[in-house]
C-alpha cells in the first residue's frame, strides 16, 4: 500500500487549500479502512485534521472545521491509512509541504 500526497506547495492566504491523497495497493472502501489527513506545522507537533472511513463517513477536527481562513496553515500535511480499524496508522505517506504567504 502507498500513499502519495500532492498539493500546491505555495498558495496564498485569501485562496483555498486543496490536498490530494492518492492511494495504490488498497482499496479505499476496504471493509475497517479509516484515510486520514494528518499535519505538522513548523516547529510543531502531528495535528489530526480529518477521516474518512470506508463508508464515506467523514469525521473532522472542531478546530478546524469551521475555519475560513487558512492563513495559519504553513505545515507539511501527510494523509495515513488504518486498513483494520485498529486506530494505528498502518501506512503513510511521504507528506507535501504547503506554505501559506502572499
Amino acid at each position: 500500500v502507498q500513499l502519495q500526497e500532492s498539493g500546491p506547495g505555495l498558495v496564498e492566504p485569501s485562496q483555498t487549500l486543496s490536498l490530494t491523497c492518492t492511494v495504490s495497493g488498497a482499496s479505499i472502501t476496504t471493509n475497517y479502512a479509516y484515510w486520514t489527513w494528518i499535519r505538522q506545522p513548523p516547529g510543531k507537533g502531528l495535528e489530526w485534521m480529518g477521516t474518512i472511513d470506508s463508508s464515506g463517513s467523514t469525521y473532522y477536527s472542531p478546530s478546524l472545521k469551521s475555519r475560513t481562513s487558512i492563513s495559519r496553515d504553513t505545515a507539511d500535511y501527510y494523509c495515513a491509512a488504518d486498513l483494520i480499524g485498529s486506530r494505528e496508522y498502518d501506512y503513510w505517506g511521504q507528506g507535501t509541504q504547503v506554505i501559506v504567504s502572499s
